[in-house]
């Protein structure tokens, strides 16, 4: 499950890799120009920006549910865990969390092991497969209680677990409450985009500033060693608190 024995998918390596980067260049942009010209070229960046980000999540919902390459699809995930658990679906989500908190434990570790030397090549193939990762987690968790992958509102709160305690608001601001239902699904029918593209949208941003693209926790990540250490702890921690989103949003149908 580890960085390092996959064989990665460039595109989606690529898409992270621009996404963060034009994260930087939205972030550089927004205190130039208070004319016309400056509000433009603001404009200009923020719709690049969010287009390279909104592709970036989308490929993490279709890699980490459907399955690509070396990566198993999340009903697999699910199917497998509910075998070693005799169909108990609570002891299932337990497997899935715990096998995945060791993948992005492994990731995040030789990810900052090298420290400053290996941390920008490494840090955007970190992105890429823990948020895959989590994204695969969320959808068996939502796979062994009952939920229909194929469901596109199904879809859209598996992505809007990977923001952990915000997922309700990034739900809200698409239309879609707490508790999924016929009612939702008339609002959503109404909406006039994808609820799934609008909530890949609204959470890019969340992802890359999650990853700390200035953040102490990236710095202690450039210290060779102990850069392992925190690679790993932080990794470990943020996604125990994406489970603890998913086994909320998806309860036992």
């Amino acid at each position: 499950m580890g960085l390092f024995r996959k064989k990665k998918d460039e595109s989606t390596a690529v898409t992270t890799r621009q996404a963060m980067k034009e994260a930087r260049k939205d972030k550089g942009a927004k205190g130039r120009g208070k004319g016309a010209k400056g509000r433009g070229k603001k404009a200009e960046v923020e719709q690049e920006s969010g287009g390279a980000l909104q592709r970036m999540v989308e490929s993490f919902r279709d890699i980490g549910l459907d399955g690509k390459l070396n990566f198993s699809s999340a009903q697999t995930v699910a199917n497998r865990a509910l075998k070693r658990s005799r169909k108990d679906p609570e002891k299932a989500a337990r497997q899935i969390i715990r096998s995945h908190r060791r993948g992005v434990t492994v990731g995040g570790f030789a990810t900052g092991l090298g420290g400053v030397f290996t941390l920008a090549a490494l840090l955007p193939a970190n992105v890429f497969e823990f948020y895959v990762q989590a994204t695969r987690m969320v959808g068996a968790i939502a796979a062994v209680r009952g939920y229909d992958l194929e469901d596109e509102e199904v879809r859209t709160r598996v992505l809007a677990a990977l923001v952990g305690e915000e997922s309700d608001d990034i739900l809200a601001s698409v239309g879609l409450g707490p508790v999924a239902g016929a009612a939702t699904r008339q609002i959503t029918k109404r909406l006039p985009a994808s609820p799934s593209t609008a909530v890949a949208r609204a959470i890019g941003g969340r992802v890359v500033r999650r990853f700390g693209l200035r953040s102490t926790r990236l710095f202690g990540k450039a210290i060779p060693g102990l850069g392992g250490v925190i690679g790993a702890w932080g990794d470990r921690r943020a996604l125990e608190k994406i489970a603890d989103t998913a086994l909320k949003d998806f309860p036992q149908v």
